[in-house]
């Protein structure tokens, strides 16, 4: 019997993107972001969530993916705090597409061959759809959001 994983499957542009799920605590739609003078280029700001001060952090620009525009259909993902040292966070996202199992076997792991800049984030890639011809259309690239978020904190702290 294979293992299966609960991620949150979401959009940056053309591309699909997971993460896991124990990791989000909700899903907002987008609302007005107050930036803060000299924060980093990836912070986008803050906002009230319900009374909470919650930082919001540019996915894209994180990245370092092209087109960091607000849109329409962009959400924000709060993160648990447990999983950003106790801080209130959240991700922008251009699209959440839903909750999906995968099954362990549909996971392909990264090759060591890649760039370790991006490799050490990406836990893998799951691959999808019913047929051949679906499978090249989508793949989804599995983010480490943990490890992301833990990289930030060793950048701000040195």
């Amino acid at each position: 019997m294979t293992e299966t994983i609960d991620v949150v499957e979401f959009q940056l542009g053309a591309e699909h993107y997971a993460m896991d799920i124990q990791i989000a605590r909700e899903i907002v739609e987008m609302m007005p972001i107050t930036p803060l003078p000299r924060a980093p280029h990836y912070l986008a700001g803050i906002i009230n969530l319900r009374g909470e001060i919650t930082n919001i952090i540019n996915l894209k620009t994180l990245l370092g993916l092209p087109g960091s525009q607000i849109g329409e259909s962009q959400k924000i993902v709060v993160l648990i705090p447990e999983a950003t040292g106790g801080a209130n966070v959240g991700i922008i996202v251009d699209d959440v597409h839903s909750v999906i199992q995968v099954h362990s076997t549909d996971i392909e792991k990264m090759s060591d061959g890649i760039s370790s800049s991006i490799g050490s984030f990406v836990k893998g890639i799951i691959k999808g759809g019913s047929d051949d011809t679906q499978k090249a259309k989508n793949l989804v690239i599995w983010i480490d959001i943990l490890k992301v978020i833990g990289n930030l904190e060793e950048h701000l702290n040195t």
